[in-house]
């Protein structure tokens, strides 16, 4: 099993595959690198080096009680990149991931980063307040951290309905892909899990998305019911120096999964240019 032991002691779990130019996944809230099964395997057949970590508290990683915090997650991204000696690397992250993302982009990966994709993330800032008073409100965390708290195995499950979309009409609705995010979210530990919900929530990105030089694109669907996209996605693009914007018509949140084929054709698209 792949583990590196980070300068706290915590041991980050991560997956490594092929070669080529590097490609590194960063997950989303309350997953694991397992949630990158679709682009590990395309992007391996396509000829490059696919990377993805459980991030700390998350899957295999450590279940730690401290360090949950968004500079701490890019600190941990950096010291594995280091380890790995990535170069060149495509940094490609999904909701919370995407934060993290861009967060090592802007603070650690100057020299070591080509471009970066941001797929349904919460840049640059989800939390309503007199900033960003379209952002979701607070009681809807609240609600977030009080299930994850007291009943995080019906929540976990409950959740996965408006992620994939599976509420509206005419879903194709997989009780597997439901029964895989339940199964990664109940592997990792509750008290960093229940943290980053305020990571996710109320940290601002606008620095970051302003500072990186490399290009960046942005993908997100319409019909995200767990991250909004005209409160994300079109605002990131707008603070970036060398952005690009997809929104998907009708998409939802977990377009990863069960759109994979358009979200890694054009990803493969924009790395290829």
């Amino acid at each position: 099993m792949n583990k590196l032991t980070v300068t706290d002691g915590t041991e980050i779990y991560f997956k490594d595959l092929g070669t080529g130019q590097p490609i590194f996944f960063h997950h989303g809230w309350p997953l694991s690198s397992d949630d990158w099964d679709a682009q590990l395997m395309f992007f391996l057949e396509k000829g490059y080096r696919v990377i993805a970590h459980d991030r700390r508290g998350h899957g295999r990683s450590t279940q730690t009680f401290k360090g949950n915090d968004m500079d701490t997650y890019a600190a941990d991204v950096a010291e594995l990149v280091k380890f790995l000696d990535l170069k060149n690397a495509i940094h490609v992250g999904h909701s919370t991931g995407g934060g993290e993302a861009i967060r090592y982009a802007a603070k650690h990966g100057k020299d070591r980063v080509a471009k970066v994709v941001l797929i349904s993330a919460i840049t640059p800032y989800m939390i309503q307040d007199e900033r960003n008073p379209n952002g979701v409100p607070l009681e809807v965390f609240d609600n977030m951290r009080h299930n994850t708290q007291h009943n995080r195995q019906q929540f976990y499950q409950d959740l996965t309905i408006p992620f994939y979309g599976y509420n509206r009409e005419g879903a194709d609705v997989k009780k597997g892909i439901q029964d895989n995010w339940w199964r990664q979210g109940m592997m990792g530990g509750i008290k960093a899990q229940y943290d980053c919900i305020k990571v996710f929530s109320e940290t601002d990105f606008t620095e970051d998305l302003t500072g990186v030089e490399q290009p960046v694109l942005v993908l997100h669907g319409d019909d995200d019911q767990i991250v909004p996209y005209a409160t994300t996605a079109e605002k990131a693009a707008g603070l970036l120096k060398n952005g690009k914007l997809i929104i998907y018509p009708g998409l939802s949140h977990g377009m990863p999964t069960i759109d994979a084929e358009i979200i890694n054709n054009d990803i493969l698209k924009f790395i290829r240019e």
